[in-house]
């Protein structure tokens, strides 16, 4: 496999429609990883309908993870049913347990090109190893997906009863339709045309019931996180997303479930326990991250501040008014030559690293704040690198407002123009996307350009950095930066200096060219609630105080935001 397949966002139909099960010629390698927790009923009706598999058997291998507490006994080919014809039974590293600690046991051990886990209580249609790897014989970076369908457990379908059909070739005859409970996951495919308009969010409808991808992409994600007794499969299908990896759902490929699924039984007290876990490592599910001055395991941008001849003062002014800014969970990176900075004797003011020193005692104590010699080649799992050069000040709002731009236009890379220097140089600050960034590393062929590259799977757009807020530093320091979306276009009033004519309180000065106008549907809204009435603010506090709570919050609260609005947009330029 090249891996020059260039695939958009999520949207796998440029790879065609992969050949009809039976009319191809399978090559590549496969290992089945079956996690076995007290599966000793359900174990051996899933390992026949492995050994009826039509894809080829010295192509496939299988290996059990024993999971449980004592060593499961020796599986036996009758009267249980059938084996597959390279089985092996592996047991998890001493202390282990668990599903992730089961299945990272068993891809350890594995030894073909893909990894497909299964769980332990499914009956497999024949076909259903083969619908999966025709997909990995197009592309070498899609996780592929099975489709599973809920059915009673064998409490009412008796073990002899399942195995006799899985013999018989007849696994389709075992359920009526109207008997099986679809997995939640399928509505989000019926949604999505099968996850080929799901975007960036394709990857939260991972599940490990029934799922495969290659072993080196599963390597380059850094595995499953052992630390994780559940969910560990929606943190794996984050991690992969930002490896470059593609969401394949396949239909074809399909199963039953023996019972209800620990989600089905207790679905409440699961979204208790893993939604502190996820929170942690899934910045991407912004719902999780409520609280407004936190930080994360896994941050939600990387801004990386390169000191290069910054003096201490514009590299102090950059990474505070980072940390300052509306998205708490952020980390700053400051790449410096750290590494020549001795504790000899030296001259603490003539010093001529003292810069450098200055920045290192100044966010010593800060954790969201690390240094480096060099720009990392990525930042994985972050989903968000911001290049911002020292020197120049973000607003509070500039960051999350330009990472929202570029998820809502599904852009890769958004840079945004700060300064020309008289050597026609364009001093830059730039926005890369972790996922964009890796698949097209993956889709690279010699003499490729990387950001050609994310330009034709994802889009890339370059804007001017006034209108998101930015300023110099000398300038912000005299200044309120402007808002997003909005640029700065004057020079700051001195302290003490008069105003201009027509600038006086209660009156507009005239609009200065290329300042933005009001939008007409906020302009048609009436005078009277753009400010606060002259009666409201004549009352005293006593009552004024009873009439705000009075108010409900969210409605007090959308007030609030509503008068800033207008006001940042009447403020005179």
């Amino acid at each position: 496999m090249t891996g020059a397949v260039r695939i958009p966002l999520n949207d796998y139909g440029v790879l065609g429609e992969p050949p009809a099960p039976g009319e191809w010629t399978p090559t590549r390698t496969v290992s089945v990883v079956i996690p076995a927790y007290r599966a000793e009923r359900t174990l051996p009706l899933t390992l026949a309908g492995l050994a009826r598999q039509t894809y080829p058997a010295h192509l496939m291998e299988v290996v059990v993870v024993d999971d449980g507490d004592r060593p499961m006994a020796p599986l036996p080919d009758s009267p249980a049913g059938p084996l597959p014809e390279r089985l092996r039974v592996v047991r998890p590293r001493g202390g282990a347990w668990g599903r992730a600690s089961a299945c990272a046991a068993g891809a350890e051990a594995a030894q073909g090109e893909v990894i497909l886990y299964l769980d332990a209580d499914l009956v497999l249609f024949p076909e259903h190893v083969e619908a999966q790897m025709r997909w990995h014989h197009l592309a070498d970076y899609l996780v592929v997906l099975g489709h599973l369908r809920f059915v009673p457990g064998l409490d009412e379908v008796p073990a002899s009863e399942v195995l006799a059909a899985v013999e018989a070739g007849a696994v389709h005859k075992l359920y009526a339709d109207e008997d099986a409970t679809p997995q939640w996951t399928e509505r989000r495919w019926d949604q999505t045309d099968d996850l080929r308009v799901a975007g960036f969010n394709a990857f939260s409808v991972m599940v490990g019931a029934t799922a495969s991808l290659p072993a080196r992409l599963l390597r380059a994600a850094g595995g499953l996180d052992a630390s994780l007794v559940l969910g560990e499969d929606t943190e794996l299908g984050y991690r992969l997303a930002q490896a470059g990896a593609v969401f394949v759902p396949d239909r074809h490929s399909r199963c039953w479930h023996l019972g209800r699924s620990t989600v089905m039984r207790r679905e409440t007290d699961v979204k208790r326990h893993n939604w502190p876990h996820l929170a942690e490592r899934v910045p991407s599910f912004r719902w999780l991250r409520r609280h407004p001055h936190r930080s994360y395991l896994v941050p939600y941008v990387d801004v990386v501040v390169e000191v290069g001849d910054a003096s201490f003062e514009e590299i102090r002014a950059t990474v505070d008014a980072v940390l300052a800014g509306r998205l708490p969970d952020v980390r700053v990176t400051v790449v410096g030559p750290w590494g020549r900075l001795g504790g000899g004797r030296r001259d603490p003011l003539g010093d001529p690293s003292l810069d450098l020193r200055l920045v290192l005692a100044c966010y010593q104590g800060e954790p969201r704040v690390r240094f480096r010699e060099a720009v990392p080649d990525d930042c994985f799992p972050v989903p968000f690198r911001f290049h911002c050069p020292p020197g120049w000040v973000p607003s509070r709002g500039t960051i999350g407002s330009v990472v929202k731009h570029a998820d809502r236009q599904r852009l890769g890379i958004v840079s945004l123009a700060l300064d020309e220097r008289k050597d026609g140089r364009v001093v830059s600050a730039r926005l890369e996307r972790t996922a964009a960034m890796s698949r097209a590393r993956r889709c690279a062929g010699p003499g490729d350009d990387l950001d050609d590259l994310v330009h034709e799977m994802y889009g890339t757009v370059w804007d001017a950095g006034s209108t998101w807020g930015f300023l110099p530093a000398a300038l912000a320091a005299a200044t309120v930066p402007p808002m997003p979306g909005r640029a700065w276009t004057g020079a700051p009033r001195e302290a003490g200096a008069p105003r201009e004519a027509g600038a006086s309180r209660g009156v507009t000065a005239p609009r200065a060219a290329g300042t933005p106008r009001m939008p007409a549907s906020l302009r048609s809204v009436p005078k009277s609630l753009r400010s606060v009435p002259k009666s409201l603010r004549s009352l005293p506090k006593s009552l004024r105080s009873p009439l705000a709570r009075s108010v409900p919050n969210p409605l007090r609260r959308t007030a609030r935001l509503l008068r800033r609005r207008l006001r940042a947009l009447v403020r005179p330029a």
